[in-house]
């Protein structure tokens, strides 16, 4: 574990990351209906300026070799219990910058988008504030060095999710949603929470540096339990199988919502805390096993669901489980993949927040319908909407030279280096990424138009779009940049470690299957969708059309296996209380009460009944002992 140097200089501020956005939320939900004209803008100003000092660390950081580019801030003790002690203290380093950069820069875009997109709501200066909280709590999560104070930023991006979801709580789907992702990621929760109780039982430490230092001497059974309750922890933030169903329901909230939950927040967190904790998962190869079935399992669960909504943000968030499946199949690859989750999980930040705010954009100029079957030609009304989500489309479905086509197809070499059936499973998930992709945007932007009689589209205005084309502009050229400027890889290595092995064939070859797999699926979902008429209704389509449209049963195996279970045995739980726990202390208290009742009436108050009583007692006794006597 490379040693962490004092925070000097710029780096002294690492806190101030946190703080400010904190310091807008707190000022904007205490404040109240005053902070309305001007609290936006605050909420703004503070995620923004704690992008520039992002920046300004990034800069200051490239300047040092790799060795001393981990950097350390201690604040104070923070809890010291006997044997055991976590300090309020963060690590800078190569991995936890970036998501810094991420996490700020795409969430500014976010703030900036949402002025417009919530312009007419009441309560937007709540939203901002809640905003601020999301952003500050993942800020926390990354750069925590320890893992208690992770647990800490982990519940808070679940409260905040939990708010967010439900910001509009006069709709029941939505405060509903609301609950289920909170009663979901709960359990994920109790899985990190354990992990970490048996860290500090096993290493006597939750810090990352003692952690991580002695693992190589803990049992591979120890270090399996530990990898599978974070890999539990994981599933339940980044909605991977089997604790996937909250997120398509997350789309009731607000639109900038989706954004932040898919692309800097939320459903990157599973993936960081794997990452972050390499050392465990490359030491325990069966958790790692784990790691890529739940990766695999998602990535094509995702795409399948991806394929048959007509719900345009379900669809996306079908296409977000998918991507994050690949992730997280790429860091249970080990050495060979950790670097390429994180390249992927940028690249992806970016153009998913392209695509889910040109979403908005679209549901703000259709009077919210989220229909696509009720869309249809919109690029002639909706230019600049249009010509950006298509960018971060064919940059999602892996065109060259666009991000995507480097960072998925890296992850799809790891994967044949690998196992050729891991690899097989993610290039064929490719070409379903294209078929579902190219759905979306034949559904929405081309074809005969579709509207209902009262829509009336039109372009989003300029607060809206720019953030668009910075996202576009940014989805086309990230990766591009990371490999030829950036050197991802070599920049991650010092803290994911890097294992390069030959692959059986050119890599060319695999980038050339992929590519035509996708034009592939691109093409039939374009034939389907585009050349064809659009039905308005749905049709009934094939056992398996429907299962995708249904979420794949989801939640009724949810229903089955949890909710009834809990439900019958909490009214059994309720039966034993009334009849048994009750009725033992109800029966016992009657008992005594009516015992209690017969002697009082041999109370009488009268001198000659108890006389009576002593001789007949004392006749008894002595007709007791003369038969004692006898016998």
């Amino acid at each position: 574990m490379t040693e962490l140097m004092p925070a000097e200089g710029v780096f002294s501020l690492i806190w101030l990351l946190i703080a400010l956005p904190l310091a807008g939320a707190t000022v904007l939900l205490v404040g109240g209906r005053r902070t309305n004209a001007w609290g936006p803008y605050l909420a703004i100003l503070t995620v923004a300026t704690s992008a520039v000092l992002g920046i300004a660390m990034l800069v200051s950081m490239m300047g040092h070799s790799a060795e001393e580019r981990s950097i350390g801030q201690t604040l104070y003790s923070w809890v010291f219990v006997g044997g055991f002690q976590a300090d309020m203290a963060f690590q800078l380093d190569q991995l936890s910058i970036v998501f810094v950069l991420l996490i700020t820069i795409v969430g500014t875009l976010i703030h900036v988008y949402s002025l417009g997109y919530m312009a007419h709501d009441a309560n937007k200066r709540k939203f901002f504030g809640y905003l601020n909280l999301f952003v500050a709590a993942m800020l926390l999560l990354v750069l925590a060095n320890n893992y208690l104070l992770m647990y800490v930023g982990w519940e808070g991006v679940g409260l905040a999710s939990y708010l967010l979801i439900g910001f509009w709580l006069h709709k029941p789907s939505a405060a509903a949603a609301a609950k289920k992702a909170f009663v979901i990621n709960r359990i994920g929760d109790v899985g990190l929470g354990l992990a970490i109780m048996l860290m500090f039982a096993t290493f006597g430490s939750v810090t990352f540096g003692p952690v991580f230092g002695a693992a190589g001497e803990a049992s591979e059974g120890t270090l399996t339990a530990i990898g599978l309750l974070l890999l539990l922890a994981a599933c339940g933030k980044s909605a991977q199988f089997p604790l996937q169903a909250w997120l398509l329901d997350a789309m009731e909230g607000p639109t900038p919502v989706s954004a932040l939950i898919h692309a800097a927040t939320m459903v990157t967190a599973g993936v960081y805390l794997i990452v972050r904790s390499n050392v465990i998962f490359t030491a325990a190869e069966w958790a790692a096993v784990a790691v890529i079935i739940i990766g695999l399992i998602t990535m094509w669960m995702g795409a399948v669901i991806g394929s048959a909504k007509d719900d345009v943000k379900k669809a996306l968030a079908g296409s977000t489980m998918s991507q994050i499946g690949y992730m997280v199949t790429a860091a249970g690859l080990g050495p060979i993949g950790y670097v390429f989750a994180i390249f992927h999980l940028l690249t992806h930040g970016v153009f998913k927040a392209g695509l889910f705010l040109g979403a908005g954009s679209v549901m703000h100029g259709m009077n919210d319908n989220v229909n696509m079957r009720r869309f249809g030609a919109l690029r002639t009304v909706m230019a600049i909407t249009a010509g950006t989500f298509i960018v971060c489309y064919l940059t999602i479905i892996g065109i060259p030279p666009l991000s995507a086509f480097f960072s998925k197809d890296d992850i799809i070499h790891a994967s044949f280096e690998r196992s050729p059936v891991i690899g097989i499973l993610a290039m064929l998930a490719a070409g379903l990424t294209g078929f579902y992709m190219t759905r979306l945007v034949a559904m929405t932007f081309f074809g005969k138009a579709r509207w209902e009689d009262d829509a009336h589209p039109h372009e989003s205005p300029k607060v809206m779009t720019i953030p668009l084309v910075i996202l576009a502009i940014g989805a086309a050229f990230l990766g591009m940049s990371l490999v030829y400027w950036g050197n991802i890889e070599t920049w991650l290595e010092p803290v994911t470690g890097l294992q390069e092995v030959p692959l059986p064939l050119p890599s060319w070859v695999y980038e050339t299957v992929t590519l035509a797999l996708v034009l592939i699926g691109a093409a039939i979902a374009w034939t389907m969708y585009a050349r064809r008429e659009v039905p308005v209704e749905a049709p009934h389509g094939s056992w398996l059309t429907r299962a995708a449209r249904n979420e794949l049963y989801g939640n009724e195996v949810n229903d089955a296996l949890v909710v009834r279970p809990v439900y019958h045995s909490s009214r059994w739980l309720v039966w034993f209380d009334n009849k048994g726990v009750d009725g033992i202390v109800n029966g016992s208290a009657a008992f005594v009460g009516g015992l209690s009742g017969r002697l009082r009436r041999y109370q009488t108050g009268f001198a000659r009944s108890y006389a009576l009583s002593m001789v007949g007692g004392a006749v008894l006794v002595v007709l007791a002992l003369f038969l004692v006597r006898v016998s």
